[in-house]
């Protein structure tokens, strides 16, 4: 229940907004990591790379790519439904499409790290903190906001049941 008093459209509405000010904040590291990794296929290190690294480079770098496409759907959908009536559609579409988003950030980072920990440590160093990145990412994407929901629930039944004999 919500205490905002805004009819659904106002609750679509202000919903789209937020999530394309998170879209925003994400957007930015995408594109740096997206630029990043094409830049690497021009410098004189990379024809050193064997094929193992080579195969994590093009990985990567279409994870990226996929990362920002899905980051940048949502304004398109909005584009393309745009005054169509669906609004509650594009922000419901729109949340799976950043949550996928997350997912393949998450692999992209952790193959930009596997890349470079091989490149400079060596394949088991890579793959031990390529690891330990998609570990936190997981950790603090998915495993933190699901324990705070279940912790707000149970705080919302503590206070909407009275307790025993009164």
């Amino acid at each position: 229940m919500t205490d905002r008093h805004e009819t659904p459209l106002e609750r679509a509405d202000r919903n789209f907004v937020e999530l394309l000010q998170e879209l925003r904040v994400i957007q930015t590291g995408v594109q740096i990591l997206f630029a990043f990794l094409l830049t690497l296929a021009f410098t004189q290190r990379f024809t050193g790379l064997d094929t193992v690294q080579r195969g994590t480079y093009v990985t990567t770098l279409l994870l990226a790519v996929t990362a920002s496409i899905l980051f940048t759907a949502p304004a398109a959908l909005h584009r393309a439904l745009f005054r169509r009536g669906v609004k509650r559609l594009i922000v419901d579409v729109s949340s799976r499409l950043a949550g996928a988003g997350l997912v393949v950030l998450a692999l992209a980072l952790t193959g930009s790290v596997l890349l470079v920990v091989d490149v400079v440590l060596g394949r088991a160093a890579g793959i031990a903190v390529a690891a330990c990145v998609l570990a936190f990412c997981a950790a603090v994407w998915a495993l933190l906001p699901f324990g705070l929901r279940r912790r707000a629930a149970g705080r919302r039944s503590r206070t909407a049941d009275p307790p025993p004999g009164r």
